[in-house]
């Protein structure tokens, strides 16, 4: 990656003239099966110029009470596009063609208008978990009767479709935009994707300005994005170290892991006895590092920087200290 930034060729992005950036959009819209793309240097700033474009001040947006665009973006639905999301649990699960049913309320003086659903894949607050490609089909299906747009936050969608055995394509066919990360399992240093059709990209193109995103000689962080999307194929070494791991903290009686979730290379684990403060602080001590997710509860992410020997050694320090 670091060679192919320095050899980049480069040109003023803001002005659409970054033959790197341009070669990136394009392979990016191609693999997720839309008609443009637009480079952006984050996940949340995709998902933002997404909300904005979709949507006018006052309307409403679903999501999953889970969702990273609700959860975990600094509640900027509602800071810059002026929405308010309708949080509803278990969105993503089997049931959520009834649940979105009964959050969908009828046209009302008193109501937002309902503009935009926004869905997730993989699920990260979920256990890094695949929504199937059917359950997309039927949201989106219940969603454009309704007359919503749907938002895809795909930061992991090539993990979903290597766990799954089909192309990112078959996902997305089932939204209207979708955003995917190239710095999370695909291993770039920064940078994402929006994509959508011509005239949604280019309204989300001046939302990125207005969100400080317009990058000049942008082409040395999108030349490690080429080199990212090469790393798709992968992900399988990754999920297969995560079950590795999985399995073996599953054995502790320290962590309790639901091993039916752990379908890609997330792994959250409830902690039985210490808190998930207590057991990062003790891990992370002898070299071994995971995040919080609520006061049991404990991630673990496998990537490419993590290998075999990694994940052998994470095992024995947490038998040791968890046991």
């Amino acid at each position: 990656m670091r060679r192919a930034m320095a050899r980049a060729e480069v040109g003023d992005d803001v002005f659409g003239e970054d033959p790197t950036v341009i070669r990136l959009e394009e392979e990016a819209a191609s693999l997720v099966g839309k008609e443009a793309a637009l480079f952006v240097p984050s996940g949340t700033m995709g998902n933002q110029a997404a909300v904005l474009a979709h949507t006018e001040r006052g309307d409403e947006v679903v999501a999953d009470a889970d969702a990273h665009v609700y959860y975990y973006e600094v509640g900027s639905p509602a800071m810059l596009a002026g929405v308010q999301i309708r949080p509803v649990h278990r969105l993503l699960s089997p049931e959520g063609v009834d649940r979105l049913k009964a959050a969908l309320r009828p046209p009302d003086i008193h109501f937002p208008r309902t503009r935009l659903l926004c869905l997730e894949n993989t699920f990260n607050r979920g256990g890094g978990t695949v929504v199937p490609a059917e359950g997309m089909a039927a949201l989106y299906a219940l969603a454009k009767e309704r007359g919503l747009a749907v938002h895809l936050d795909g930061a992991r969608i090539f993990n979903a479709a290597v766990a799954s055995g089909i192309p990112a394509a078959a996902f997305t066919r089932y939204c209207d935009s979708v955003m995917f990360c190239l710095s999370k399992g695909l291993a770039a240093p920064v940078g994402s994707l929006l994509a959508g059709t011509k005239a949604f990209i280019e309204r989300a193109r001046k939302y990125r300005k207005a969100l400080g995103g317009g990058m000049r000689q942008a082409g040395v962080l999108a030349a490690a994005g080429l080199v990212a999307l090469k790393r798709i194929p992968e992900l399988a070494g990754d999920h297969h170290n995560a079950r590795v791991l999985a399995e073996g903290l599953a054995a502790l009686k320290s962590l309790k892991i639901d091993l039916s979730a752990v379908q890609t290379n997330i792994i959250v684990a409830e902690t039985v006895g210490p808190t998930s403060a207590e057991v990062i602080a003790i891990l992370g001590e002898r070299g071994v590092r995971c995040v919080a997710f609520g006061p049991q509860l404990v991630r673990f992410v496998t990537h490419k920087d993590v290998n075999r020997d990694d994940i052998a050694y994470a095992l024995r320090v947490a038998r040791g200290v968890l046991g």
